[in-house]
């Protein structure tokens, strides 16, 4: 018997996309206005990003879903 593909915290684009998410929080919390300079990095900016790495991610889950098998233990 074998699952369709491993378990998403079993793979690397998990962690790989969580980083990118804690990045981008990080650069637009850091950037931020500054005397006489317009914030470059705002919130709704920030966000849109995360959308799109979401989006990308489960883009790259649902390519690794189709026709990958992993073998099932039961747990």
């Amino acid at each position: 018997m074998s699952t369709e593909t491993k378990s998403a915290l079993k793979t690397t684009e998990f962690f790989v996309y969580i980083a990118a998410v804690v990045a981008v929080l990080i650069a637009s919390m850091v950037v931020g206005t500054e005397e006489g300079h317009r914030d470059y990095f705002r919130a709704d900016t920030a966000w849109l990003y995360i959308v799109i790495l979401t989006v990308g991610y489960m883009i790259s889950r649902g390519l690794a879903k189709s026709g990958s098998r992993d073998h099932y233990d039961g747990s």
